[in-house]
């Protein structure tokens, strides 16, 4: 008996997980989309900011990169023979 309560109650869950998914997931969706949206909107607008006190042509380097020089010391080297 323990087992069929069980599985019945297994069932239950799954159909009212996926019912409450079909209503809630077109709001969800929705909210995604307007949030996304927002951000988008937020930086278009900064950079049409910053681009409206730069003359046209202008060329601006924000940050110049660090130049890491490369070590000899990559790894230890093991030496092998080939085995036939």
């Amino acid at each position: 008996m323990g087992l069929l309560r069980t599985i019945l109650i297994i069932i239950a869950v799954y159909y009212i997980v996926k019912f409450l998914s079909r209503l809630f997931a077109p709001m969800l969706i929705r909210y995604v989309a307007k949030k996304a949206e927002k951000r988008f909107a937020e930086q278009f607008n900064q950079q049409a900011r910053q681009q409206q006190g730069r003359k046209e042509g202008e060329t601006i380097i924000d940050k110049v990169p660090n130049r890491k020089s490369s070590s000899n010391n990559v790894g230890e080297y093991i030496d092998y023979e080939e085995v036939d």
